[in-house]
C-alpha cells in the first residue's frame, strides 16, 4: 500500500525532501558534512562552533577540549602555547575527518573552468565517503564495488580517499590505481600531480621533524618519479608510491606492495594482449592483503549484464564476496533536476497521483507507474521533472536506463523488460526474514533408495542447503503441503537445483499460501531425487511435483549417465507414490500409461505459470520468506522474442520453484480440509493424479 493517500500527499512530503536538500552544508565547521557528528564549542577558537566525527569524541584532547570547554584552559592545564594545542586539534581533525582534509588541502581542477578549487563533497559523494569510513572506523579492511550514475565525481572521491590514507594515516601505503585507457591515466596522474603541488609542506611532516627541518621550504620535493615509465611516482616524506595504469596495458596493471587499489570504469575494460578483466583484476589485487587500512574499490558504470563486473556486482548484492556493494541513483545527484514553479508542482504531484497505476507508455515516455515509483524511492518533484525531460531524448528505456538507473537493475542495461513491477515485488519483502533453521534432512537407515525415506529428522548444521521458516504438521490436514524441485547441475558453475515447500494451510481459511522451506544447491541428479523425496515426506508426504525437462532432455553436467536420466522419478516413485503427473500420449516413460511423472516447462505451460506468478505477485496471493527469490523476481525479463528468462549472469531457479508450485496450489490441488478418521493421508498417483490435462 502507498504511504501517500493524494496529492497533497505528494506536496507536503516533496516539501520535507526539498528543506532537507537545501539544510546549509560546510565541511569546514562540518555542520551537515556527513556521518553522525557532534558538537564542540570552542569560544577563544577561530572556528568557536565544530562538528566533529563521533570517532574524534573519545580522543584524549578533545575530551579534555570538551571538559574544560576553551583552548586557553587546555593550553595552561598542559604548559603549551594556545597555538600549539589548536595545531594538535587540526591535525587530528585532518586525520579523523575526510571532508574537513579535502575542503582544506585537496586542490582539483574547476569543472566548470577558471581557477583550481578546494575538493567539497557533494551529495553522492557524502554518501561514498560513509561506506568508506564505515569499513575503516571498525577497523575492517575497505573492500567495495560501486555501481553509478555518470558525471558526479565517484573516480575523484576514491582517488582522494586514497590519498588521504596515505598522507594522513600511515608511511608506507602504496596505491595502484588502473583506468579504462591511456588517456583516463593521464588524468589521474594530472589530478594527484595538482593535488600535491598545492598540498601543505608543514602536514607531509609530523611537528618533531618540522622543527629539524633547514633550507629554503620551497625546494623541498613532494614527489618524486620511480622509473622512465612516467606512471609511478613517491611522496619521500610518507614513504609511499602511486603506480598509474590501464586496462588497455596489460603490463602496467601488475600489482605488487601495493596497499590501496582503484579500478576504475571495470564495466568497460576489454580483454587485450590475451588478458580478460578477471586477469588484470587478479593480478592487480592479489597481493593486497585482508587488513585494515587497505582499500581494493571497483568503479564503472554498467556496460551490459554477464560480464565481469556484473558478476561480481551481483555476488556482492548476495553477500558472497569480501566487497561490499554500492549504487548511487541518478536521483541523488544534484544536477539532475529541473526547477518547478508553484503552480506546475501542484500538476506534476496531481500527474503521479492520478497516474501512479497506469502502465501506458510511448517510446519516450514512462508510465504513470513508474513515475510514481520515482517518487516512492526518494526522488523530488524537480528531480522527476528533470527526467521526464530527459526520457524524451531517447527512443526506448534501455537506453535512458543505461544513462541514468534508476536502481541496480535497471542500471545493467538488456535487451528485454522487465516481467514484474517492482512495487508489487517489495511489497513481498515485508514478509521475508532469516530462516528459523538451517541444516539438512536425513535419514539415520540410508542415503538414498527407499530406505532413505525412513527414519527421517532434521539435522541442525550452518552448512545445509535447507533453510526453514515453519516446521511441518503431519496428520492435521489433507492436501496441505507441496514441493516442487527445479533440477539444476552438480558444479559450482552450473544452474542451481531449488527444492521449494509451500505450505498451503492458510487457504482453508481464505489465506494466500506461503513459503515454508528451500533447500538449494548443487547435487547429482539422482541424489536430488532422493533428496527431494526425503523433504517432502519430511512435510507430511507433500505432493512431490519435479519440473522433468532436465530429466527427459540430453543436457550435461547433470551428474549422471544421459540415459539414466528418464529413469530417476521411476526410482523414487515406487517408494514415494505421492508424485504429480501430467496427462501426455501413450509414449512416455515406460510406454504402459497415459500419464508422465512430472512438470514439463514447454511454450504452453511456461507462459502459463509465469502468469500465475505475476498475479500472485501483484496480488499478494502467496506469502514469500526468502529475499534471493525477491531478487530472481525484479531480473527475471521478457525478451525480444517473447521467451522469458532472467537477465545474463542471474540465474531464475527459485523463481520456477513458485510460478509452477502456486499454478499446481491455486488451480489444480483441492482446498485443504481436516483429516477424518480413516481417510488415506496422500493422493497416490494412481487414484487421482493432477494433472496438466486440464489446463
Amino acid at each position: 500500500m502507498s504511504r501517500y493517500q493524494s496529492a497533497a500527499d505528494i506536496l507536503a512530503e516533496d516539501a520535507l525532501r526539498r528543506r532537507q536538500l537545501e539544510l546549509p552544508v560546510d565541511p569546514v565547521t562540518g555542520l551537515n558534512a556527513g556521518g553522525s557528528r557532534f558538537l564542540l564549542r570552542l569560544p577563544d577558537c577561530r572556528l568557536s562552533v565544530q562538528y566533529l566525527p563521533e570517532p574524534m569524541r573519545t580522543l584524549p584532547l578533545i575530551v579534555r577540549l570538551s571538559e574544560l570547554g576553551s583552548v586557553a584552559a587546555v593550553a595552561e592545564s598542559g604548559k603549551v602555547e594556545p597555538d600549539e594545542v589548536i595545531e594538535m586539534m587540526v591535525r587530528l581533525r585532518l586525520k579523523h575527518d575526510f571532508p574537513f582534509w579535502a575542503a582544506l588541502t585537496a586542490v582539483i581542477k574547476n569543472k566548470g573552468g577558471g581557477a583550481d578549487v578546494h575538493f567539497r563533497l557533494n551529495r553522492a559523494q557524502r554518501r561514498l565517503v560513509e561506506s568508506f569510513e564505515e569499513a575503516r572506523v571498525a577497523g575492517h579492511p575497505i573492500r567495495l564495488i560501486l555501481l553509478k550514475a555518470r558525471q558526479w565525481g565517484g573516480s575523484t572521491c576514491t582517488q582522494l580517499y586514497m590519498a588521504w590514507l596515505q598522507l594522513m594515516h600511515s608511511t608506507g601505503l602504496n596505491s595502484l590505481i588502473i583506468a579504462h585507457q591511456g588517456a583516463g591515466s593521464d588524468e589521474i596522474k594530472d589530478m594527484f600531480d595538482r593535488m600535491i603541488g598545492a598540498y601543505p609542506l608543514w602536514l607531509l611532516y609530523e611537528p618533531d621533524e618540522l622543527k629539524t627541518l633547514r633550507g629554503d621550504a620551497s625546494k623541498i620535493r613532494k614527489i618524486a618519479g620511480v622509473g622512465r615509465s612516467g606512471m609511478i611516482f613517491r611522496v619521500p616524506q610518507r614513504n609511499c608510491k602511486v603506480k598509474i595504469g590501464s586496462a588497455e596495458r596489460p603490463d602496467s596493471c601488475r600489482g605488487g606492495d601495493y596497499n590501496l587499489v582503484h579500478l576504475s570504469e571495470v564495466g568497460i575494460w576489454r580483454a587485450t594482449d590475451g588478458k580478460s578483466p578477471e586477469d588484470i583484476v587478479r593480478s592487480a589485487c592479489g597481493g593486497v592483503l585482508l587488513r585494515p587500512l587497505t582499500m581494493i574499490v571497483y568503479e564503472s558504470t554498467a556496460n551490459g549484464t554477464g560480464n565481469f563486473f556484473h558478476r561480481e556486482y551481483l555476488a556482492a548484492a548476495r553477500g558472497e564476496s569480501q566487497f561490499r556493494p554500492l549504487f548511487i541513483s541518478w536521483y541523488e545527484i544534484d544536477q539532475y533536476s529541473l526547477p518547478v514553479t508553484d503552480s506546475a508542482r501542484q500538476e506534476l504531484a496531481t500527474r503521479l497521483w492520478e497516474g501512479r497505476e497506469s502502465d501506458a507508455e510511448t517510446s519516450r515516455t514512462v508510465s504513470g507507474r513508474y513515475l510514481y515509483s520515482l517518487f516512492e524511492r526518494g526522488a523530488t518533484l524537480e528531480a522527476i521533472n528533470w527526467y521526464i525531460a530527459e526520457r524524451a531524448k531517447y527512443n526506448d528505456n534501455a537506453r535512458m536506463a543505461a544513462e541514468y538507473p534508476t536502481d541496480d537493475v535497471e542500471a545493467f542495461a538488456h535487451s528485454g523488460c522487465r516481467v514484474f513491477d517492482r512495487r508489487d515485488v517489495e511489497a513481498l519483502r515485508e514478509a521475508c526474514r532469516d530462516a528459523d533453521a538451517v541444516g539438512e534432512v536425513v535419514s539415520d537407515a540410508a542415503v538414498t533408495g527407499p530406505e532413505c525415506l525412513e527414519q527421517l529428522r532434521f539435522h541442525p548444521s550452518p552448512s545445509g542447503g535447507l533453510r526453514i521458516w515453519s516446521n511441518p504438521e503431519c496428520g492435521v490436514l489433507t492436501d496441505r503441503y507441496l514441493a516442487v524441485v527445479d533440477v539444476g547441475g552438480r558444479s559450482a558453475k552450473a544452474d542451481w537445483s531449488v527444492i521449494t515447500v509451500i505450505d498451503r494451510a492458510p487457504m482453508a481459511e481464505g489465506l494466500p499460501p506461503e513459503i515454508a522451506a528451500q533447500w538449494r544447491g548443487h547435487c547429482d541428479a539422482d541424489r536430488l531425487a532422493w533428496r527431494a523425496a526425503q523433504i517432502a515426506a519430511f512435510y507430511d508426504r507433500a505432493l512431490l511435483v519435479v519440473e522433468s525437462n532436465t530429466l527427459e532432455t540430453r543436457e550435461r553436467d547433470r551428474g549422471i549417465d544421459e540415459g539414466q536420466m528418464p529413469y530417476i522419478l521411476l526410482q523414487i516413485r515406487d517408494a514415494y507414490p505421492n508424485l504429480y503427473m501430467r496427462g501426455g500420449s501413450v509414449e512416455n516413460l515406460r510406454e504402459q500409461s497415459r500419464w508422465k511423472l512430472g512438470f514439463h516447462t514447454n511454450t504452453v505451460t511456461k507462459p502459463m505459470v509465469i502468469a500465475t506468478l505475476v498475479r500472485a505477485v501483484r496480488d499478494a496471493l502467496y506469502v514469500e520468506r526468502c529475499q534471493d527469490a525477491l531478487d530472481e523476481l525484479l531480473s527475471y525479463e521478457r525478451r525480444d522474442n517473447g521467451s522469458y528468462g532472467a537477465i545474463a549472469g542471474c540465474h531464475d531457479d527459485i523463481l520456477m520453484t513458485r510460478a509452477i508450485g502456486l499454478h499446481i496450489a491455486l488451480h489444480e490441488m483441492d482446498t485443504p480440509r481436516p483429516l477424518r478418521p480413516m481417510r488415506p493421508t496422500v493422493r497416490r498417483h494412481r487414484d487421482r493424479p493432477c494433472s496438466e490435462a486440464s489446463f
